[in-house]
This record gives C-alpha cells, sequence and structure tokens, in this order.
C-alpha cells in the first residue's frame, strides 16, 4: 500500500503550488527531491564534460553517468549496460532506430504498427515506408503479422486506451510467424508504472523516456538486442561516437557510444539513475496496482456521477493508470480550462493518438492520468469540478 501523504512529501512542487491536483503524470512527471538534488549535485560538485578529461571532476562525471548506465540495465533486465543507448526522449530513440535500421530493408518488406500508437511510434515508420516504398500496414487488435512482415512496432501501454497489450504473447506469436521479425516497443508508458524484462518480452528493441518516470526532461534510452547493433548505421555523426578519424575514413566506436554523439545532457542521465532507486523503493507492483485502483475509482465515479453524458475512452476494467473520456458536447479544451481554475491539472486533446481519435469519432478528449502522488480525493475533487463544468454550460 503507497502512503501518498507521505508520497507528496517528497516532491516540492506540492509546497509552491499547494492548490495543485496534478492528473498529467502521462504526459510528464513530477520531480522528487532526490531527483533535483542530484541535477544540482553535478552543477555544484562536477561539473566537466565526460569522456574528456583526465581531471578529478571528470573523471567522476563519467563514473556517475555510466553508473547510470549500469543501473537501466539492471531495471530492465538487459543483458549489458553495452546495449544501453542514451537520448533525448522516446521519440528520438525510436527515430535513431528507424533511422539506423534502413539499410537492412528492401522493397519487398512490411513495417506493421497499430492504430493506437502515439505518433512517435506511427509516423516515423510512415514516413520510412514511404521514402523507401515499403508496405506500412496499420492495425486494430489482435496484431497480424506475415513472412513479410520485417517490423512490428507497437506500444506496451495504450496513452489513449490505457490498455497494456500483451507484448510477449504478440511477439511469440509473431515469431512463430516470422521467426525474424524484429520488434520494437514503445515502452514509454510502461517503464514508469510496471516491471519491465526485455529479455522475457524477447522484444528486439525498446524505448522509453526519463521524464515520465520521476526523471529529468531531456533524456531517452534506447535498449537493443546487442546482435543487433552491428546492423544499425549511426543516427547522427560527430564528437564521442568514433574511434578513429582521417581525412579520407572514419571508424565508428563500439557498443552504445557509435550512436551517442556530441556532449548529452549529462545532469540528466545522472538524475535518472536517482529516479530509478526512487521507483525501485515505492516498488512497481505496487505503484502498478495503485494506479489501477484509483483509475477503476475514476472510472465507477465518472459513470455514478453523469451516467450516459459521459463517454469514457476504452474498457470498463481499467488497466493502467489513464482514464480518458469526453463530457456530453462540451470541447475538451473548454473542460480542461475550467478545471484548471479549480487547480486540477489535465490534458485535453488528441494526445499525440489523432489516428486512433479519428477512429473513435471524436476530435478530443480529457485525459486524467494518475500516479504515486495521487489518492482518492483527487478524484472526488475531478468530479466535483466536472459537475461545476456541466452547470456551466447548463449539460
Amino acid at each position: 500500500m503507497i502512503d501518498v501523504k507521505k508520497i507528496k512529501k517528497d516532491f516540492p512542487i506540492f509546497v509552491n503550488n499547494p492548490r495543485l491536483i496534478y492528473l498529467d503524470s502521462t504526459a510528464t512527471a513530477l520531480k522528487p527531491t532526490s531527483v533535483i538534488n542530484k541535477i544540482s549535485e553535478y552543477y555544484t560538485h562536477y561539473s566537466a564534460n565526460i569522456f574528456r578529461g583526465v581531471y578529478d571532476i571528470s573523471e567522476k562525471a563519467t563514473a556517475e553517468y555510466e553508473e547510470t548506465r549500469s543501473v537501466v540495465k539492471g531495471f530492465i533486465n538487459a543483458s549489458s549496460d553495452q546495449e544501453i543507448i542514451f537520448t533525448r526522449n522516446t521519440t528520438e530513440s525510436i527515430n535513431l532506430f528507424v533511422n539506423g535500421i534502413q539499410e537492412n530493408l528492401s522493397p519487398s518488406d512490411e513495417i506493421v504498427t497499430t492504430i493506437a500508437e502515439h505518433h512517435s511510434n506511427f509516423v516515423p515508420w510512415q514516413q520510412l515506408c514511404k521514402r523507401l516504398n515499403l508496405k506500412f500496414t496499420v492495425q486494430s487488435s489482435p496484431v497480424r503479422v506475415t513472412k513479410n512482415t520485417k517490423i512490428l512496432a507497437i506500444t506496451y501501454v495504450s496513452n489513449v486506451l490505457g490498455t497494456i497489450n500483451p507484448i510477449k504473447d504478440i511477439i511469440k506469436e509473431a515469431r512463430k510467424i516470422n521467426p525474424n521479425i524484429i520488434v520494437v516497443v514503445d515502452g514509454a508508458q510502461a517503464v514508469p508504472h510496471m516491471k519491465i524484462d526485455v529479455q522475457d518480452l524477447d522484444c528486439d528493441a525498446f524505448a522509453f523516456s526519463s521524464h515520465k518516470m520521476l526523471g529529468p526532461t531531456g533524456v531517452g534510452v534506447l535498449w537493443v538486442r546487442q546482435s543487433l547493433f552491428k546492423k544499425l548505421i549511426p543516427y547522427q555523426y560527430g564528437g564521442e561516437m568514433i574511434r578513429k578519424v582521417t581525412v579520407g575514413q572514419t571508424d565508428f566506436a563500439e557498443g552504445p557510444h557509435r550512436f551517442e554523439a556530441g556532449t548529452p545532457h549529462i545532469a540528466g542521465v545522472i538524475a535518472l539513475k536517482a529516479a530509478i532507486r526512487y521507483l525501485e523503493m515505492v516498488g512497481l507492483d505496487a505503484i502498478h496496482t495503485h494506479e489501477q485502483l484509483l483509475a477503476q475509482y475514476c472510472y465507477d465515479s465518472l459513470i455514478e456521477a453523469f451516467g450516459e453524458k459521459i463517454h469514457i475512452v476504452g474498457p470498463e476494467k481499467r488497466q493502467s493508470g489513464i482514464v480518458a473520456f469526453t463530457v456530453d458536447s462540451i470541447h475538451a479544451h473548454d473542460v480542461a480550462q475550467l478545471l484548471n481554475e479549480d487547480g486540477i491539472a489535465v490534458r485535453a486533446g488528441h494526445h499525440c493518438a489523432m489516428p486512433l481519435h479519428e477512429l473513435l469519432g471524436i476530435d478530443a478528449s480529457i485525459r486524467a492520468s494518475f500516479y504515486i502522488y495521487n489518492d482518492r480525493q483527487d478524484v472526488d475533487k475531478l468530479i466535483a469540478s466536472l459537475k461545476k463544468v456541466r452547470k456551466i454550460f447548463k449539460k
């Protein structure tokens, strides 16, 4: 059982915004003091560039940076820390993989994705298929592949529906049809909320962001199965990703550094380590259970309070901490603005999932998403504020 009152004391934003009811963690999570302090620690104690200095503070920064790679390896159960590539976010992670794998594709290949994908795991593949004249197949559930399916790109948790895809089973069935299929998983909405084991899932690439898991913005992770590394071409070229450069030739570095050109967000990567340790302290199983119960309470409360006047997107039984909905004929942005007057922060729009919203026949939805610093009182305040919204619009 999560002690929300105790948890909230670790998040200084609530001290500075005492009215805040934050229901937008699916967009970005708030940051605990331990993460903020780790960022400050870098800038105040060893603010030097990594890999390049033979002096104490540079070596300290390098050690802290590389330790995060090892911590991430353990967090997702990668087989080696050399499979962990640091990027800016999930979007860049997926684009890095898309760019890197393209030389391994041929015109007869098919790329399969789903209608529920975030644009970050949809548009890059769509554009790649247009550029290389590949077959681009967009599916609903269940996911089906063929012998010609080269790549399956799929989200673990929908950022709109809140559903958790049975990734392990999907991959198992896909490999029965095509043992050589490459499976890329968008794990942005999964990693902050549930235990991840990339080896058990049997995927080939897995992408996620620091900022959705209590860590800093500007840091992402791409895990790639080590056997695929040599098949990927670098995404960017420059410093630190090379082994040797002459006027006529460049030899690239091995392992993850091959894909990490230039000076990275050093403080952010180091602070990601603190975020992971915080999540492990709370416990991923406890987090997932807490969110599920809150989302179900929210779903049930919305139905009880508004009945047919509200349309909730996704299944009745909530699987994650996400509840997206529409209210009568009131536009989602109007609802969100009025909720804000009561200190309630929700997301309004298509949530970077326009094809899914088009399929559902709605322009936009309101999304409430719950995390470790939310409780039932937050849901009750949301319901009360929504009643006020309907009264204003005389609905």
